[in-house]
């Protein structure tokens, strides 16, 4: 008789807490979404100043990256361009080179 006894309060305590926990999810849920919230909280200014500061950090990187992508084409353009003007000075003198040695045969 007393096992049945425990069993059945150890049920209803696990109702009432079950009961306990999804009241304080629905009031938490209910916090979380509610527009009337104070937004003069120093908690909430904290951390609109720390999305703020975020954001422009974010931003911040967002911008050297481009600076960076930007620098980064305009050195390949330039070595390409190095590239061909080095491969035309070459083949300049080589001509060069080939001309004066078929005037001597």
């Amino acid at each position: 008789m007393e096992g049945i006894d425990v069993e059945s309060k150890d049920e209803a305590l696990k109702s009432q807490v079950a009961i306990r926990c999804a009241r304080a999810a629905m009031l938490l849920s209910s916090l979380k979404c509610s527009p009337k919230r104070r937004l003069d909280s120093p908690n909430d200014l904290e951390h609109r100043e720390r999305e703020m500061k975020l954001k422009r950090d974010s931003e911040d990187l967002r911008r050297k990256l481009v600076r960076e992508r930007v620098k980064n084409r305009k050195l390949r353009l330039c070595s390409v361009t190095e590239l061909l003007l080095q491969m035309g000075i070459l083949m300049s003198l080589w001509t060069l080179c080939l001309i004066i040695a078929f005037k001597f045969l």
